[in-house]
């Protein structure tokens, strides 16, 4: 894609670089949240992610011949979100190539602000996980003391999504799985807090549920009608679905299923514009998620989806433009009467 005129941008900026401010203030309750499980190690990493952000925004419009502009936080948006998605463990070195790789690659080699077609946060991410995939997908005990600097003597373990895969069932505590008190990515454990960012998103018009709901249901269906574990596969679902529901709270409460709902699903020039297109593209994303979780290689395959599936963001939002351009024609689809057409609906 070109990149954006100044004048073009400021629009651009004006438009939707609230989304990228709130999201960076939504990043504050689950870093003090990660602090609390893992100590001090999570704020230093988070704040290094900041300044590269910040850092690169700079080196390119300086590069570029270009004013800088202090308004956009889409880098540092992209550089928290990067942070949250890792271990407390990770080495600093991948962190940075992680943020580097996102804000660089994924976001300024397409022309900057609102020109990327994949969602920079998922570059960076999948990056590092393909690059160190030995430190990606290990994580800390909570309340473990993880050292500022050097992080390699501390014992790591697998994640929730690596028993599930092995058709194994994790037995915890409730109130632990609701605030993140399991092995996981610093910033994606603790479900109260994420949903409770994403509500503040949400009544700040930063986000839609439609892309979120489809998505959620997607990732749930497949875990209910399709479990990891034999003694469900083999057996009808109607006879125990309890043990079912069970397995989907696992499988929506791992691998950062929430976080990317909230976070990177409605990433404003990645996700369709349109209401229909934006459920194609939450269900699709869940479809491909679980793919990647049930057949790939990686654990958390969120990140890999959706850099799949942004290649046909674009393609949904043409598609349903010309079947509402169709309807206004000839009439023949009448429920699409009975709501917006236009890209403002839940």
């Amino acid at each position: 894609m070109p990149e954006m005129s100044m004048k073009e941008r400021e629009q651009a900026l004006h438009d939707t670089g609230a989304y990228y401010r709130h999201t960076c203030w939504m990043a504050v309750p689950l870093l003090c949240m990660s602090a609390y499980l893992y100590g001090l190690r999570p704020v230093v990493l988070c704040m290094g992610a900041f300044l590269i952000g910040n850092f690169c925004d700079r080196l390119v419009a300086f590069l570029r011949r270009r004013v800088y502009q202090p308004s956009d936080y889409s880098s540092e948006s992209f550089a928290l979100i990067i942070a949250l998605l890792l271990p407390a463990t990770v080495s600093w070195y991948v962190m940075a190539v992680a943020v580097v790789a996102g804000v660089l690659i994924g976001k300024e080699a397409f022309g900057g602000y609102g020109s990327y077609p994949f969602h920079p946060a998922a570059v960076g991410y999948v990056v590092a996980a393909v690059s160190w995939p030995e430190q990606m997908f290990r994580y800390p005990l909570p309340y473990t003391e993880i050292p500022l600097w050097d992080a390699s003597s501390v014992a790591v373990t697998s994640g929730i999504s690596d028993t599930l895969r092995n058709g194994g069932l994790p037995n915890l505590d409730p109130f632990s799985l609701l605030l993140g008190e399991f092995a996981s990515p610093m910033g994606t454990g603790c479900c109260l807090i994420i949903l409770a960012c994403g509500l503040f998103l949400w009544r700040q018009k930063d986000i839609r549920l439609s892309a979120a709901f489809s998505f959620v249901a997607a990732c749930a269906l497949v875990a209910f009608f399709f479990p990891r574990q034999a003694d469900l596969v083999n057996t009808p679902f109607w006879e125990n679905v309890l043990p079912r529901l069970n397995v989907v709270k696992y499988e929506l409460l791992s691998g950062a299923m929430l976080f990317t709902a909230v976070f990177l699903l409605n990433e404003p020039y990645t996700c369709p514009h349109r209401r229909i297109g934006r459920i194609a593209y939450g269900a699709l994303v869940g479809l491909v998620s679980m793919s990647f979780r049930y057949f790939g290689v990686y654990t958390t395959g969120a990140c890999f989806a959706i850099l799949a599936v942004n290649s046909i963001a674009g393609w949904l939002d043409r598609a349903e433009a010309r079947l509402y351009a169709l309807d206004d024609q000839f009439h023949w689809i009448p429920w699409l009467h009975r709501g917006e057409k236009g890209g403002d609906a839940a």
